[in-house]
Parts: C-alpha cells; structure tokens; sequence
C-alpha cells in the first residue's frame, strides 16, 4: 500500500464539503490486471492494438506528453496578417503563405466559414477578405470579387463581431463611435462590487483588458491603400449605432441600459480628471504584466497573446522590449509550417490530449506499467499548479492546485482539465515516489475541484459562480461566453472521478451535483454540451459520470438519455452531430458519422447498462469498418467548441484517443461478461 504522506494542514479547513471516502487514495491506484484469457472477437483485438500503436506513435516520447494540431477558422490567420502589418513586417515572407491558407479555405460561394463543412460567417469573411488585401491582392482580383458579393448577402460590413469592429477601428476603417466601449476604467470597480472583472469570464478577461488599453490610446494606424476596405461600405457612414446591430429587446430592457450606459462612456471619453484614466491605464497595464508570469501568453490562448501584443505597443513598448518580444514569440510558436501554407492554433492542448491519450491507452488494456504511461503520468505531475490565479477572487477558501489545458497557463487551472488529469493518473503503475507524488497533487486538485463547485451544484470551467447573466446584455459580449457558468458535461466529468475514488450519492457534493444535472436534462432526455459538439458530447458525459458513482442506470430518466442516443444512431452504424446545432437545436443528433462523437456514444450507451444494445455493436463495427490501417481515423468534422455560435476546434487526436477508449471500454465489457457466465 502507498504510503500516505498527507498532514493534517492540507485537509481545508474540515469542512464538510471537503469530506472523503475512507479508500479515497486507495483507489488512485490501478486495479492489477487479470490474465487476458477470455476470447474476443479477433477484428476487435487487433482494431485495438492497431490504434493503440498508432497513438504510441504520436507521444513525445522523451518527454511523454501528447501534443496533437489543435485547428481552427481562418480568421487566426488573417489577424496575423493584420498582427504582422501593425508591427511594421507586412512584407515578411510568411504574410503570403498565410494568405494562401485563407485563399485554399474560401467557399465556393465566396465565402468563410467558422468550421469546416458549415455555412459562411460575416465575420470570418470580412476578415478573410481585409486580409487577402493587406497581402497585397486586388479588389478585382476574383476571389475578393466573390467575396464582397458574400459579405453583402450577409449583411454587409455592419454586421461583423465587436472586435472585428475595433480591429478596423485601430487602422482608421472603422469609427470608434460604431464599437462598444471598453474604458480601462473597469479596472477601478473593486472586487466587491456587482460588476468588476472577476465577473466575466477568464477568457473574456485575456481578451478586453488589452482592448480596454486600445480603446483608451487609439494608436495612430494609417492604413496602407491597398489593404482599405472603402469598397465594402454600402455608403459614406463609417458606422453603424450600437443599437441597429443588437438583438431584439424590450424599452425596459438590460440591454437598453447598457446602450444608454455605452452612449455616455463615448460622451465622457475625454473629459474628466485625467489622473483617473492615468491610473485605470496603470492599473490595465500591471494586470496584464502580472498574468504573463508562469503563463505562455496572457492567457496562453491566440487572441489573448495577441491584443497583449496591441496593448504594449499602444502603450509605447519599443520592438526591443523583451516583454514585448516574449509575447511576439509567443505567437510565432502558435504557428503551423506546412510548406507553402502557413496556419495558426488557437493555442496548445498538451495537458488535455496527454490525459486522454493515457486514459484510452490504459482502459484497452495497455500495460499500467508500460513506460510511455510512466512518462506521461510524471509528465502531468511535473504540470500541477502551484500558484492561486484569477479563480481566488470568487474562491477565497480554496486551496491552490489542479491542472491547466496549456504547457503552462498557471493563473488559470480549469476543472475539466483537473478531473481529466486525476482520472488518468490513477490507470498508471507508478513506483513509491511517484505514487506519493500522485497522492499528494491529487489529494490538492480534488480540494481544490470540490471548493469550485457552483451554489447550482455544478461545475464552470475557469471560475466559480461566475453567472450574472446581465453582463451578457453587455455590448462588447457577443463573443458569447461572458460568463463561466456550470453546465452539465463539466459535472458529468467531475462526477466521473469522484465516483472512481469511491464517492457516492451519500456525499453532498454528489447529490446536488445529480440534482443540477437532472435540472439540466433536456426533454428529449439529452444534455446540452458545452465544450464538445454537441448533445451527443454532452448526453455521454453526464452517463459515465452518474455510472461511476453507481446510480441506478435502470431509472427512466436515465434509461431517455440511452434512448435518445440510441435514436440518432446513423444508418452506417455511426453518429454525427454539427456545429450547426448550436444555433438550430432541431439539427441534433444530424450530421456525417465521425469517430469521436461515435466513440462517445457507445461509451454513454455502455454506462447506462446497454452494452448489449444492437446499437453498440453496430457503433463497434462502424469503428473497426472505418478504422485506416495505421490504426488511426480519419476525421471531417469540427467536434470542439471554444464559444458557441462563434469559435470551433479541431482537436486533432479526439479521433484517436476516444475511439481507442470506445473499444477498450467495449472489450473490457465483453470480459466481465464472459467471466461472469463462466462463474
């Protein structure tokens, strides 16, 4: 048995919600594996072996982690087109390899798309177009001639995002009266107070405080002529009222309210003690130095790094600054080499791809002890956060650990990450050092998972109870995710690793949990999901999570969500969803078969008992038909979701990872069954 080096001073507090099971670290430890005699069908045995090679393949191998291309829409690459000509390099090599990725990706209507196979977006195609000039092609040129009859199908130049708008707005295109105000002074409003900016989300944070730094300086751009966007204007008006572009509501509305507010913002800009706007600047600027320390990036994510990059130039960083030239590394490293092509990442997944990565490999029956595993569980080790971040403000009791998606991202651990982490590192057959190691940051992330649970019960990404729904009605928030509120695959998730560590329904924070889960449960007997597309991701995690705590599968609510599940299954065997579902929720279920959303629907059918459903075989077969033979898939489809209705993912190695977990979680299905007949 592993010996327990845990004092006293690291439980918090005694508080009941941090109560345990008495085996707790225990069960971090995996179970021995038995000898593999029972027969299995010979297709399933070497589909695994095949994908269980084909994914040994894509570790680093010295280090142990898994980094697979995290993709995106094209409009990474052209604010990078833009991000290179506010540095003054609009003639550097790499704009036209750039813009040859925007040229390959546009639609056949003229068109770009915010993921593959969808409809063209605004936004995406005004700045698709903007940046194909700034490298240097022509208005006449046929692909911008398609393209401005797309943008004005869509609506015209009007209609794009927010900061879409204050992009233009920084080079002169745009007037500043037409984009929502983000003063630095919302640096001023102190943490007690109903709106300060621990009440947004943590990403929205890495993204409007450099913009608050712009708004304020307003650099001085001159556009060059080539890249001015005078043709896309139906007229002479360089803008649009907030208020033309919002959604419908109400005279007594939030939404009138901070339209009123945003028209006196514009009114005050200016005026007023300067000392104030001195002060809130200073204050803009130590936050965003402060959160690049132990950070790749503010944020470590592609827009935060970015706007970072605008804010200190704003400020008056010299080129020759080296935290100005850590930043612009920064975002050179999100870059994609691919010959004639450039492309760009939204950021770097090695934490999440890691966990899952060990966890496929570990439940289709790979050695606990094999190396690659050992190298991956002290790899995460080596990545537990040590350090409080942004979560602090809302989470004053919580002790400090968890894990983050990034290499290193430490202001901001997430819970998804944090549980995904623990539920690999209990698979993994480590020596007493390690194993100690393992209890220890566990013993830290599970305090710090179980302080970050919602007053709802659920559980956010980033923060706690970060819900005040009317700073969505804010008008800088239609990047829609203003907020981090809990939703139903993140507890699902959570309820997965207390269940494995010997949590049941008895324990508080389990209970509200199911009751917040139950809440969320649509009519159709599906959940929502947020970070994965969609229904399907969302159904399949709430599955595994009310499983691993040992609820009784069998109760009708349960046995709906199988159903519903079971009724979108495709007539190949498979299931698909789009993206398009966030927007029309009559499309779920709807949608090419892929891989991973295959994977996960066998896997929610397997925990609500239904193993022997014709649905999991026939998602079986459809696995091993579709199977290439270096043991990999092949996947179409975006199945990530960054914000909905506005920024997808690609995660590359979903195709891998989840259908190898599918078929080991199948196999080992078969097993029990096969044993249990015998006895």
């Amino acid at each position: 048995m592993v010996k327990r080096f845990v004092t006293e001073w690291l439980a918090p507090f005694g508080q009941p919600r941090f109560r345990k099971p008495d085996q707790w670290a225990e069960r971090l430890r995996p179970t021995a594996d038995g000898e593999a005699s029972t027969p299995l069908p010979e297709a399933l045995r070497e589909g695994v072996a095949r994908a269980q090679e084909a994914l040994l393949g894509k570790q680093n191998g010295r280090q142990g982690y898994w980094c697979a291309e995290l993709g995106a829409d094209t409009t990474l690459e052209s604010d990078a087109i833009m991000l290179w000509n506010f540095l003054g390099r609009g003639d550097d090599p790499k704009i036209q390899r750039l813009a040859q990725t925007i040229l390959e990706e546009q639609l056949p209507d003229g068109g770009w798309n915010i993921y593959r196979n969808g409809p063209a977006e605004i936004s995406a195609t005004v700045k698709g177009y903007w940046a194909l000039k700034f490298a240097g092609y022509k208005a006449d040129h046929p692909a911008l001639a398609k393209a401005r009859e797309r943008i004005a199908a869509l609506g015209g130049i009007h209609k794009v995002n927010t900061y879409s708008k204050f992009y233009m707005a920084m080079w002169g295109l745009y007037d500043w009266d037409g984009v929502p105000s983000i003063p630095p002074e919302i640096m001023l409003f102190p943490n007690w107070f109903y709106f300060n900016i621990y009440e947004m989300s943590s990403w929205t944070r890495a993204i409007v405080i450099p913009l608050a730094v712009i708004w304020s300086e307003r650099p001085p751009l001159s556009c060059p002529a080539h890249a001015r966007l005078d043709e896309l204007f139906p007229d002479a008006r360089r803008f649009v009222s907030l208020r033309e572009n919002m959604p419908a509501h109400g005279f007594f509305s939030w939404t009138n309210f901070f339209l009123v507010c945003d028209k006196v913002l514009k009114g005050a800009e200016g005026k007023g003690p300067h000392w104030i706007r001195v002060w809130a600047l200073k204050l803009c600027e130590e936050w965003i130095l402060e959160h690049l320390e132990d950070s790749d990036g503010l944020g470590a994510i592609y827009p935060g790094i970015a706007n970072t990059i605008f804010a200190m130039k704003s400020l008056g960083y010299s080129d020759n600054d080296p935290r100005l030239r850590a930043q612009v590394r920064e975002f050179e490293q999100l870059e994609l080499d691919r010959g004639p092509r450039l492309e760009m990442e939204p950021c770097h997944s090695p934490v999440w791809d890691t966990a899952i990565a060990v966890i496929g490999l570990a439940e289709s029956g790979l050695d606990r002890r094999h190396p690659a595993l050992v190298r991956s569980a002290e790899w995460l080790l080596s990545k537990e956060i040590r350090r409080p971040g942004d979560w602090r403000y809302t989470n004053t009791v919580g002790p400090v650990g968890g894990w983050a998606f990034e290499f290193k991202n430490d202001f901001y651990p997430d819970i998804d990450d944090t549980a995904m982490v623990m539920l690999a590192l209990r698979h993994v057959d480590l020596d007493d050092r390690l194993a100690q190691q393992r209890e220890k940051a566990c013993l830290r992330g599970l305090h710090w998972l179980l302080s970050m649970q919602s007053k709802t019960g659920g559980w956010a990404a980033f923060d706690k109870d970060n819900t005040k729904v009317i700073l969505t009605k804010i008008p800088f928030a239609d990047h829609n995710a203003m907020i981090d509120p809990p939703w139903a695959d993140i507890a699902g998730r959570v309820l997965e690793l207390l269940g494995y560590i010997g949590y049941d329904a008895s324990y508080g924070c389990v209970s509200a949990s199911v009751d917040f889960v139950r809440r969320e449960q649509e009519a159709d007997g599906s959940w929502y999901g947020r970070w994965g597309v969609n229904y399907i991701y969302g159904t399949w995690q709430v599955l595994m999570g009310l499983k691993a705590i040992g609820y009784d599968m069998s109760e009708p609510w349960i046995q709906k969500a199988a159903n519903w599940l079971a009724s979108v299954q495709h007539e190949d065997g498979g299931w698909g969803e789009t993206c398009a579902t966030y927007n029309d929720p009559s499309l779920k279920g709807k949608g090419p078969s892929t891989p991973s959303q295959t994977a996960w629907a066998i896997l929610g059918l397997i925990s609500a008992g239904r193993v022997d459903d014709p649905a999991v075989e026939r998602g079986v077969a459809h696995l091993l038909d579709t199977q290439r033979p270096s043991g990999d898939w092949d996947e179409t489809e975006f199945t990530g979701t960054g914000f909905p209705k506005v920024f997808y993912l690609e995660y590359t190695l979903y195709r891998d990872s989840f259908p190898l977990l599918a078929l080991g979680r199948y196999q080992a299905e078969l097993r029990s069954r096969a044993e249990s007949v015998a006895a």
